[in-house]
């Protein structure tokens, strides 16, 4: 399978409190939750939804499973209308969490991965299918990065910073070539950036 992420991102980088629920993440003292709620347009919606639609199982870090299972594990579709495929696709696929803690979970259809995180999703990549993905999970996303194991990467980037929050690039970390595989803007400013890993950048003068 190939490995793919897809993150909601500001322009300054936060992936922190999208969605913006109570009870989302609000570590390191985040208050400005939510920035992401009905920016997009029919469009991006749609492209969502397909995103789902294609994966063969997902991979998630322990925090963004928490809030997906509390979440999309106990929804039903009439509660989340226009999002149909999404919960759909949840449900119905594999879905394999990156946790040393997690002991019993109570998603059907979970994998714990609590060993050799790196062997578990070279294992997961190396079977058959279409694309394993990750959702949210900027953690987890950092790791897969820095370890080269992520195939592709959409940014749904929302025209807004707000200046706090967990980023999706470190301030100091691994640097990463990227070549465009989709590039969109829609009605709302919303930009969609598919990205696939190249390698390392070159710099001036070399």
């Amino acid at each position: 399978m190939k490995l793919t992420t897809m993150s909601q991102i500001t322009l300054d980088g936060v992936v922190q409190g999208n969605g913006g629920a109570s009870e989302e993440d609000r570590g390191n003292g985040f208050e400005r939750g939510g920035w992401a709620r009905g920016k997009g347009d029919a469009g991006t919606r749609a492209f969502i939804n397909e995103t789902y639609q294609r994966a063969d199982a997902f991979l998630f870090g322990r925090r963004t499973y928490d809030l997906f299972a509390g979440s999309w594990g106990t929804l039903t579709e009439a509660d989340v209308p226009g999002s149909e495929p999404v919960l759909r696709a949840l449900n119905a696929q594999s879905k394999y969490v990156a946790s040393t803690t997690l002991a019993d979970p109570a998603w059907s259809g979970t994998t714990v991965l609590s060993g050799d995180l790196a062997a578990a999703v070279a294992d997961l990549k190396a079977k058959p299918g279409g694309e394993l993905q990750v959702h949210g999970s900027g953690t987890l996303i950092r790791w897969l990065l820095a370890n080269d194991l992520v195939d592709e990467m959409t940014l749904i980037v929302v025209p807004v910073v707000v200046g706090q929050g967990l980023r999706l690039f470190p301030e100091n970390g691994p640097d990463l070539a990227l070549g465009v595989v989709e590039s969109r803007v829609d009605s709302n400013g919303v930009a969609i950036q598919v990205y696939r890993p190249t390698g390392r950048p070159s710099y001036w003068p070399n």
